[in-house]
Parts: structure tokens; sequence; C-alpha cells
């Protein structure tokens, strides 16, 4: 089963990122590449990338046919989405072990989703 490990973001983790020290943040791209490297080794690693922050997204919405868009950052919400992993796993289980490897789970949330099958929909 597919599952999305969603990794967050917010004010409070960024100026922690900013405190840390260039071996910290070396160390901390370390882990994330072993983890990265161990999931493909291992099969279970579908995709997984690094997200910039908000200032540097696009929100798009249709209304009467026409395209919307605007700019973040978007002031509903401080918490964002900065990264992901998708992996293919066995189970629940395995994909939460594999997120409480996620450096980021040591300072803030790493969210485990299900990604739903539609595969045997017919359209």
């Amino acid at each position: 089963m597919k599952y999305l490990i969603m990794i967050h973001s917010n004010p409070s983790v960024r100026n922690l990122w900013e405190e840390f020290s260039d071996a910290e943040r070396f160390e901390f791209g370390r882990a994330h590449l072993a983890l990265t490297e161990e999931l493909v080794a291992s099969g279970e690693l579908v995709a997984g990338e690094g997200l910039p922050d908000p200032s540097h997204s696009t929100r798009v919405s249709v209304r009467d046919g026409r395209t919307i868009t605007s700019d973040g950052p978007f002031a509903e919400s401080k918490e964002h989405l900065a990264g992901f992993y998708l992996v293919d796993c066995d189970s629940r289980e395995r994909a939460l072990e594999i997120a409480a490897r996620v450096p980021d789970a040591v300072y803030t949330g790493v969210e485990v989703r299900p990604v739903l099958d539609l595969s045997g929909l017919d359209l």
C-alpha cells in the first residue's frame, strides 16, 4: 500500500533551522539522504522531495470557467508542507516506522496518510 509521509514546517521550525550550525545542517541533510538511499534499496520509495517555503507557491482555482491564480504566502495558515516521501510498503506500521526516521520528526509534525487506490474504478 502507498503512504504519503508529509513533512510540515512553520516559523518556529524555520527559526530552529536558522540557529543550526553548518555541521548540524550538513548532518540533517545527510540523514535525509541516508533514509532515501535505504528506501530506494528496499524498493519502498516511490518519490520524495523537499519543497521551498510558501512564498514560491501559486494557488489555482476555477470560477465560472475562469482560471484564477494567487501567489503565496497564504496568511490563513502558518504551517506549510515542506517536503514529502511517497512510499509503497507492506503496512501502516512500516510507514509509521519510516516516518519516525524522517529527521524533521524531531522538530515538527510528520504526517502519514494512506494514498487511495483508485485503480479499480471504471471511468
